[in-house]
């Protein structure tokens, strides 16, 4: 085990940390105490160059490093730019790390995807399932990347002994997401076209894929508990999923929702479009047992916080 000497007054610094879930993970460290905070934006410090990265270093000398900052999007935007997806994650991440190991930072919090996993395989599916299979097509160069950072995470802690931690939350949703219709990721998406929907009195919507494929939606506000909790607990090489264990088909909730929001419309799905993996639901154990963490929101009031929300700042 790495030595973890973590304190309220360590300097933590968060890339990303103005993004979706750097904003909870931020709330989630004020709340425990945490008061030296930087969430350096990307225009400040481009993360895919080395340069850059050593001037942070050297400006901002934290002790912790938690890497969120990411290329991402939904299925669309994976098939539109495989090549940003799987340069610019990977690139960042071992730029970041390499750089942290260097300038002695004491903790590095790496945040992987589910999307790293294989595309068919046993359910739940456990973090050891990792190299079982190609992962599903339109989302694989950004999953490839993700499977590089945890490589190289535990590559630095054999060779250098450096303490770099890897977690794989699930898909996630919540107050904050992005609702950009181009580049959002399913629940957002949904939630956006209902209210276009209801908002323009149109009979009909109609939604990517077969609505048979399943995911596992984990809260934001959960997945932040889980992050804060690695950073101050968790010293150990193996990844850890963090997710409900639970996973609901893509045509439940899109009628979950409607309901949630009164649509009352018809709900179509476009078969010619991508389903994405066809099943997606992770295995906990490892969270509960080495991090003490059980998602605590389920998704029917995950979801009626996040259409609250959405609905206040329209």
């Amino acid at each position: 085990m790495v030595n973890n000497d973590i304190t309220k007054e360590s300097k933590i610094v968060i890339t990303g940390g103005h993004g979706f879930l750097g904003h909870h993970v931020l709330n989630k460290l004020f709340e425990a105490g945490y008061q030296n905070i930087y969430r350096p934006r990307a225009e400040m410090y481009d993360l895919r160059r080395q340069n850059e990265i050593e001037r942070m270093m050297e400006r901002l000398d934290p002790d912790v490093v938690i890497h969120l900052a990411a290329t991402v999007g939904g299925i669309g935007e994976n098939k539109r730019r495989p090549a940003d997806f799987l340069y610019d994650n990977a690139v960042m991440g071992l730029e970041l790390m390499r750089a942290s190991q260097e300038y002695d930072v004491e903790k590095f919090v790496q945040i992987g995807s589910a999307c790293s996993y294989p595309k068919y395989g046993p359910m739940p599916i456990h973090e050891d399932d990792m190299w079982d299979g190609y992962p599903e097509e339109t989302s694989a160069p950004y999953g490839i990347a993700k499977r590089v950072l945890l490589t190289y995470a535990q590559a630095l802690r054999d060779q250098h002994g450096f303490n770099a931690v890897y977690l794989i939350p699930t898909n996630m949703y919540g107050p904050g997401d992005n609702f950009n219709p181009e580049t959002s990721h399913v629940i957002p998406a949904v939630i956006e076209k209902l209210q276009t929907a209801i908002d323009n009195d149109e009979p009909v919507v109609t939604l990517w894929g077969t609505g048979n494929a399943t995911r596992d939606f984990l809260y934001v506000e959960d997945c932040a508990e889980a992050v804060v909790k690695a950073m101050e607990a968790y010293d150990e090489p193996e990844p850890v999923n963090i997710a409900t264990g639970r996973d609901v088909s893509i045509y439940d909730l899109a009628f979950i929702i409607s309901d949630m929001m009164q649509y009352r419309g018809v709900i179509e799905f476009d078969s010619s479009k991508p389903d994405g993996q066809p099943q997606r639901r992770l295995d906990t154990q490892r969270a509960e047992k080495l991090l003490d963490f059980c998602a605590g929101t389920g998704i029917i009031a995950g979801l009626e916080k996040t259409i609250q929300w959405y609905r206040s700042q329209k």
